[in-house]
């Protein structure tokens, strides 16, 4: 109560946000290159300002965007409307759409914050390739979200929440399993 009250000079002084600050999302990719994004709007039934817009496409053999069927023809966010409560990253079955730490958002057209697809992709870096592109981490969709062994992803002893399973937690039947 008798400590002297610190004023943060914004815009001079710019600190660091907490780690799972809710910032402007990202749309994240394979790392081919290939899209995450299905098309599915299971993002937009699930924000609750309606601030989502998506649109589906099917994928062709001659141009593919995604390891699916399909992709995300059409992706806006309408920054006018998002509260950042991160239930459309909930959602994502791909784990396509995260949030970024990026919280300077203020600007004067309404028009600039509707953010398009190309605004929300996450950049290429070195190694990918911009699609339409073929699949090149596998033949199959499954290549993409199964983790590979060889790769060296390692197999982790934790049950559902993140804690690791240690001795006999089970119980069947009466007995510990």
């Amino acid at each position: 109560m008798f400590k002297k009250v610190y004023t943060q000079q914004y815009p001079f002084e710019v600190f660091p946000t907490a780690p799972r600050y809710h910032g402007r999302h990202v749309l994240n990719r394979h790392p081919d290159g290939l899209e995450k994004c299905i098309g599915c709007e299971l993002c937009a039934w699930a924000c609750p300002a309606d601030a989502i817009y998506v649109e589906g496409g099917d994928n062709t053999e001659d141009a593919r965007f995604s390891p699916g069927e399909r992709y995300g023809k059409v992706y806006q966010i309408n920054y006018l409307r998002c509260i950042f409560c991160g239930l459309c990253v909930e959602a994502c079955p791909t784990r396509s759409l995260t949030m970024s730490n990026e919280y300077e958002l203020a600007l004067d057209n309404r028009q600039d914050l509707i953010y398009t697809k190309e605004q929300l992709m996450a950049p290429l870096l070195p190694g990918m390739e911009a699609p339409p592109h073929p699949m090149r981490l596998g033949d199959t969709e499954k290549a993409y979200y199964t983790p590979r062994k060889d790769v060296g992803a390692p197999q982790s002893a934790a049950n559902v929440a993140g804690r690791p399973i240690t001795g006999p937690a089970i119980e069947v039947g009466g007995h510990h399993a």
